[in-house]
């Protein structure tokens, strides 16, 4: 009898150990995965950029091919929004509801960022690395968002200041997407010109359903422009250069780091991108060619890019696939959190990535630097990321002429 019971409480002790183990275990991880969730258009108009969502799949690959974060394998959930706010909204309840992710990652766009923001905040799950670089993320900051995009403000900024300091330029204008990306750029371009005694000639928004650009270009040409801003996505970049150049209208035109993938670019525009000068925030085609001071621009002088060029994409993309900054960056914005994920050991949490996440300071992978820092609620440099930006320019080669060194970019305050 003394035995039996032995046994009965042996099996009930199991039992209520396994339950209080349960109960306790963080959503989204099991002893041998850790679930990640990501969005990004694959189809729509925002469809080029569904290269960075593509780009972190095989990168999560390669890191479960060499042997995962203690042990454990990265599940990588990634679904087609359509860069479609409902549709971003409508997929991320899903998979958090249905399966549970630990974090997300990534997740192309302001507008549908903005659509599940406070869905993940207020249940305190984890969101690194957002793919737009929207002011929204840190203003006012979240203890549980990571930005690692530089800031849009930031691009226009440094395309206004070269425009006018080193090309000499003074009939600024811009075409910027009629949303918060778009706005965000305008502002930052108003005020870096102003800084000059400048005004912009021209304030063109265009809308994402918009197609015909020829009142556009008939407002920029009237404006006499020398040089345009594009704040929009990749199909307008060449809507718009295809209708100045067939209207005899060629400014110097220059993009937001959102359409510095030179190679994609060149193959959308069907070469009109070549001369354009462009914003960006990391580390281009292993093939362009370092000019200047940033010699990690040419894979071949990069081992961490050369690294996912040759165990990443040859290994995990599909043959289809391109690779450049687009599938490059869904690596670049998400590196930080590997780097938290390994440091947080086998003992993993919400709240241990979040601490180890804050210890990040000057972490440089295919970007440029990124630092956090401990959580304070008025403190947006707490989750600003990374701050650096540098300019080059496309090539008729499709490849990239490098003009800047890394800049570190004004942080503007809404409002302000």
């Amino acid at each position: 009898m003394k035995k039996y019971l032995v046994y009965v409480l042996t099996f009930m002790t199991v039992v209520v150990l396994g339950l209080a183990f349960n109960a306790a275990a963080e959503e989204g991880i099991t002893d041998t995965e850790i679930h990640i969730g990501q969005w990004g258009p694959q189809t729509g108009p925002a469809a080029p950029w569904g290269a960075v969502a593509r780009g972190t799949d095989a990168y999560f690959k390669m890191i479960n091919e060499e042997g995962g974060i203690h042990g454990r394998k990265l599940v990588h959930h990634y679904f087609d929004d359509g860069y479609n706010p409902a549709k971003t909204m409508g997929g991320v309840k899903q998979l958090q509801e249905d399966i549970g992710m630990f974090a997300w990652v990534s997740g192309v766009g302001t507008a549908p960022g903005l659509a599940v923001k406070d869905y993940l905040m207020d249940r305190k799950i984890p969101w690194i690395g957002p793919s737009a670089g929207s002011r929204h993320w840190i203003e006012p900051p979240n203890k549980y968002l990571f930005n690692t995009y530089p800031l849009y403000l930031g691009d226009a900024q440094l395309l206004c200041k070269y425009a006018v300091e080193t090309l000499g330029f003074k009939n600024i204008a811009i075409a910027y997407q009629n949303d918060d990306y778009g706005k965000q750029g305008l502002e930052g371009a108003q005020k870096q010109l102003a800084k000059s005694g400048l005004k912009l000639v021209a304030e063109i928004p265009v809308n994402v359903a918009d197609v015909d650009m020829k009142p556009h270009i008939m407002k920029f040409r009237n404006s006499e422009a020398e040089a345009v801003l594009l704040f929009v996505g990749p199909g307008h970049v060449a809507r718009l250069q295809g209708t100045g150049k067939a209207m005899q209208f060629e400014p110097q035109w220059m993009t937001s780091t959102t359409c510095g993938d030179i190679p994609l670019m060149m193959a959308i525009t069907k070469g009109g991108y070549a001369g354009t000068i462009l914003a960006s925030f990391g580390m281009m085609d292993p093939t362009a060619v370092g000019i200047g001071n940033i010699e990690d621009v040419n894979a071949s002088t990069h081992p961490v890019l050369k690294k996912y060029h040759e165990e990443a994409f040859k290994k995990f993309a599909a043959k289809e696939e391109r690779w450049g900054l687009t599938f490059a960056a869904g690596m670049g914005y998400v590196e930080p959190m590997i780097e938290a994920l390994k440091n947080c050991g086998r003992d993993l949490t919400r709240e241990k990535l979040v601490a180890e996440m804050e210890k990040i300071k000057d972490f440089q992978g295919i970007m440029g630097k990124v630092s956090f820092a401990p959580f304070k609620a008025n403190d947006p440099s707490c989750r600003i990321g990374q701050t650096t930006v540098f300019l080059a320019q496309a090539t008729a080669d499709a490849k990239a002429k490098v003009l800047t060194d890394w800049v570190k970019t004004e942080y503007i305050p809404m409002g302000k």
